[in-house]
């Protein structure tokens, strides 16, 4: 794709998510969104067939600019509470930026009418995220600093722990998301829960 298409597929993206956010999903048209770039009906079907084909596209590119905790280092040798904890600044931080807030209002304000499009946001962003995770944690309960357990359960866990405070909130619009005090304070004591619960067991 050359430099000129690449900026063109960019305007769409931009408007489409510009117009999701504004009208939701249900309330977009393809009309509307060739409309807001000056182009044709038939230019944009050219780059996306579907309006869901658009959709991903969205949701690929927030996740692309906003998802570092997909790839955060996550190394064996270090302490496990560590880990977590830079892992969960980053994963906060990135979960309260705009544009993942709205992304996420979408998905939940649409699941009833549209749910293939919570599948598209999950398989894209939580879904890779909570399995490569999951990987790590595995990795560590085989080496016993954690105890024995459903990786996945271990994961969901700590980032259910992770967003059981200022972030619940901030999805409501009824806090400052970029609080990074009161974020660094919630991510400290799911740390503190999580290890409470998954660290091996002293007795053996």
């Amino acid at each position: 794709m050359d430099d000129a298409a690449t900026a063109r597929r960019k305007a769409f993206v931009d408007a489409a998510r510009e117009l999701f956010f504004a009208n939701g999903y249900a309330g977009t048209t393809m009309s509307s969104i060739a409309s807001k770039v000056g182009g044709s009906k038939t230019t944009l079907w050219s780059y996306f067939p579907s309006k869901e084909d658009l959709f991903e596209a969205v949701v690929d590119d927030i996740v692309e600019r906003y998802g570092d905790a997909l790839a955060i280092d996550l190394p064996l040798d270090e302490p496990v509470p560590d880990v977590l904890r830079r892992f969960g600044d980053v994963l906060m931080t990135k979960l309260t930026a705009t544009p993942l807030l709205s992304l996420f209002r979408l998905v939940v304000g649409e699941a009833e009418r549209f749910p293939h499009l919570s599948k598209t946001f999950y398989d894209r962003g939580p879904r890779r995220g909570k399995a490569r995770a999951a990987e790590w944690v595995a990795a560590k309960m085989a080496r016993g600093e954690l105890r024995p357990g459903d990786p996945m359960r271990a994961v969901q866990h700590f980032s259910g722990l992770c967003q059981s405070g200022l972030y619940q909130f901030a999805i409501l619009g009824m806090t400052d998301p970029d609080d990074v005090e009161r974020l660094q304070a919630d991510v400290e004591a799911a740390v503190e829960t999580f290890y409470r619960g998954w660290r091996p067991d002293p007795a053996g």
